[in-house]
């Protein structure tokens, strides 16, 4: 079983070459791994897992 938590991603950058985040969870802001998500831009919502975003999310 996995366990992926929606946030909100308010800021995209690179680092290391890595496309990364910083997501917004309800108050809790984490930096995340975007790779997986090419087309992810700020203002979107993602499912997080151990520190990856790994789909988007409809806002609805």
């Amino acid at each position: 079983m996995c366990l992926g938590i929606p946030g909100k991603i308010i800021e995209i950058f690179e680092e290391n070459g890595l496309k990364m985040g910083k997501v917004d969870f309800g108050g809790v802001v984490k930096t995340v791994c975007l790779e997986y998500i090419p087309d992810a831009q700020v203002g979107d919502y993602t499912v997080v897992h151990v520190g990856f975003g790994i789909s988007k999310l409809n806002e609805q």
